[in-house]
């Protein structure tokens, strides 16, 4: 790992508020992810599972986590499986955590190697009546290959099948979405390599650079700062191509005139940050260019203003849908019969603004949580409202990361540079 170690407090604290959620004489159980192949003899580089990582800080492959509140044996409370590391390991990979490092990291004592799972498990049990096994139930989850918790699902279910079986996933949702003190300075420590990385580009950014230019030296300031890279795919979208909300490519020349939309941000020891900003390609936006910005960036002020305790999201987008109307109106983007002719399945503003305005950020950086309960103090929400206007070649889209508060919101990335004429300075001053 590049990151700096994480205090083992969050996660014997993250342990407790999962075991305080559990039924009485059950056993919850979380596998590592796979190490996933490319093409011969070559590998994907290896993600942990969300979940493991959040209840261990474990990031390591083939890891298994037990945690079994009322076991007969107090040592078996909290049990982790780590591969056993060797001398061909060690210099072909580097050596796996040991016993005593895998304690500094989680806070687990009891630590066993993975040859020893199904003799321990078996156990286990014969003591609980219930076990609760890890899934994937993202709403946007689309999952073609078999996971190790599926696989493992499966052969437990085979292999005792007279024990009842219960889903863990509500309950990391639940804890998860509310983050811990620590989880917060990792993802403000995400913001602010990004922030950096920000600043940076504005110096490179002029007609004739390539999209995959900018890419790479936004990369280059994260590695440097001990990030694993890109929380999530990075957008580099100049001109036209600010209009296809998933645009990846990034390898168009930036033109004279043209608004460049960058969806990028860090990931910092596994925990996201998500970012937004559109820059004019020579340095000063046009008129126009700067009336859409500007709208945007009204709706984006008003609906952080929204991110508070108590707030239901399917209400808060609706509140930022009426809000955007009105700008589009201002715009002449859409026109009042537009609006009275609209549908609640098809509001009017949708043509061009057609996506959500927020969601949950934490180890995903489309994170776990509830869509049907009130938002609360300690839940971190994207807001990033845009307007996409193919016909004028312009996408316009703004995105910073907001932890709510009991006082109200906090905006984790207000040290980013995002005001329209603040932006056109910076581009001045690193050019001149």
């Amino acid at each position: 790992m590049k990151y700096e170690q994480i205090d083992k407090t969050l996660f014997i604290r993250n342990r407790k508020r999962f075991c305080k959620e559990l039924k009485s004489n059950t056993l919850a159980i979380f596998n590592s992810n796979d190490i996933m192949p490319t093409n011969a003899d070559g590998t994907m580089e290896f993600r942990q599972n969300n979940d493991l990582f959040h209840l261990s800080g474990i990031d390591q492959e083939e890891s298994i986590l037990l945690i079994c509140p009322d076991a007969l044996d107090e040592k078996h409370r909290e049990i982790l499986f780590l591969k056993e590391t060797n001398e061909h390991i060690a210099v072909w990979e580097g050596a796996k955590l040991n016993k005593e490092q895998a304690f500094e990291t989680s806070g687990i004592k009891t630590v066993y190697w993975t040859s020893q799972f199904e003799a321990v498990l078996q156990t286990l049990m014969n003591e609980v009546k219930q076990v609760y096994l890890n899934s994937n139930e993202h709403l946007r989850a689309n999952v073609e290959v078999e996971t190790r918790d599926v696989r493992f699902g499966k052969w437990i279910r085979e292999t005792y099948p007279t024990h009842d079986y219960e889903r863990s996933a509500p309950i990391m949702h639940k804890i998860r979405s509310i983050k811990d003190e620590v989880e917060i300075a990792l993802i403000q420590k995400a913001c602010d390599l990004t922030g950096s990385a920000f600043r940076k580009i504005l110096k490179t950014i002029k007609p004739g650079v390539m999209e995959y230019e900018i890419e790479a030296d936004i990369i280059h300031e994260f590695i440097r700062n001990r990030s694993r890279g890109f929380a999530y795919t990075p957008i580099i979208a100049s001109g036209a191509s600010a209009c296809v909300l998933h645009y990846i490519d990034n390898n168009r020349e930036c033109k004279a005139g043209d608004v460049i939309l960058m969806d990028f941000a860090a990931e910092y020891a596994n925990y996201a940050s998500d970012l937004t900003r559109c820059v004019p390609v020579s340095g000063k936006f046009t008129a126009r260019q700067k009336e859409v910005y500007n709208a945007v960036l009204r709706v984006m002020k008003a609906a952080t203003k929204m991110l508070v305790p108590g707030t239901f999201l399917h209400k808060y987008q609706a509140e930022v849908g009426e809000l955007m109307e009105k700008e589009l109106l201002g715009l002449g983007l859409i026109t009042q019969e537009d609006i009275d002719k609209q549908t609640p399945d098809s509001p009017a503003y949708k043509k061009y603004f057609m996506h959500g305005t927020s969601h949950y950020l934490g180890l995903d950086v489309h994170d776990v949580g509830s869509w049907t309960k009130p938002i609360e103090a300690g839940m971190v929400f994207t807001c990033e409202p845009g307007i996409y206007i193919p016909e004028e070649n312009l996408g316009i889209r703004l995105e910073n990361d907001i932890l709510v508060t009991e006082n109200g919101p906090k905006d984790l990335m207000a040290h980013i540079p995002l005001e329209a004429d603040e932006i056109e300075a910076l581009m001045r001053e690193v050019k001149n």
